[in-house]
């Protein structure tokens, strides 16, 4: 079986519209009989979205140091790993019933499922990165991020009006746009910059696309073009 790690944004779980919301899990759990029938594997790395940074505003009235801050921001991400990971179990596919806590634990549990789902793992980088590590660990040869973007682009489009979306370039150049530093928390961007350094070190290929639509997500696992950025190794 082909083995595809995917970084699901937290906000993807939480769109404002209910009826978004409802629809978008009942595709991704058809999406996920197709993909199971089709003989895939699937780690999906999810992360922390609205309850992640709504924890980390309240923690921050009480402490600021990164690390603790961090670590409230994976709480949020397991909570939302295990919102997924029980809506995935309701179709009867091969799903991990436990969270990992670490991608070595996932990718040896990704040899006895189909789907294995996780959250973050330390401080220190987001699941952005926790899922490159997790491709690197399964030795998958690319990891797609699905986000809330449709591309990377070549500055902020949130502070550039005339920033311009990008199809196709390499980690490097995608080093140059992000940096490799990690983010403050509760801070985000299209790529995580710590994902962006192992997926060099790793020789890890991305795919950058909108995940609210998951129809690119499918064309991506399938190794069909989609709508979105393809990262190259070089």
């Amino acid at each position: 079986m082909t083995t595809h790690i995917i970084a699901l944004g937290g906000s993807l779980l939480r769109p404002e519209e209910a009826e978004q919301r409802t629809q978008w899990f009942g595709q991704l759990r058809q999406l996920a009989v197709h993909l199971e029938g089709n003989g895939r594997r699937l780690g999906i790395v999810v992360g922390g979205g609205l309850p992640a940074r709504e924890g980390i505003t309240l923690a921050r009235q009480s402490f600021s140091e990164p690390y603790r801050l961090d670590t409230v921001g994976i709480a949020a991400t397991r909570l939302n790993a295990t919102i997924l990971q029980q809506s995935l179990l309701d179709t009867g596919c091969n799903v991990c019933p436990i969270i990992p806590n670490s991608t070595e634990e996932a990718a040896d549990l990704l040899t006895e499922h189909n789907f294995v789902i996780m959250g973050g793992t330390s401080p220190g980088h987001t699941t952005d990165a926790v899922a490159v590590a997790l491709a690197r660990d399964c030795g998958a040869p690319h990891c797609v991020i699905a986000t809330n973007v449709t591309h990377v682009h070549d500055s902020d489009p949130r502070l550039n009006d005339d920033a311009k979306p990008i199809e196709e370039m390499t980690l490097t150049e995608l080093a140059r746009i992000t940096g490799t530093e990690p983010l403050e928390p509760g801070e985000s961007a299209a790529v995580d910059p710590v994902a962006v350094k192992w997926a060099i070190e790793a020789n890890v290929k991305l795919a950058v696309l909108d995940g609210r639509n998951l129809s690119l997500l499918e064309d991506a696992i399938e190794g069909r073009p989609f709508v979105g950025t393809l990262v190259r190794t070089e």
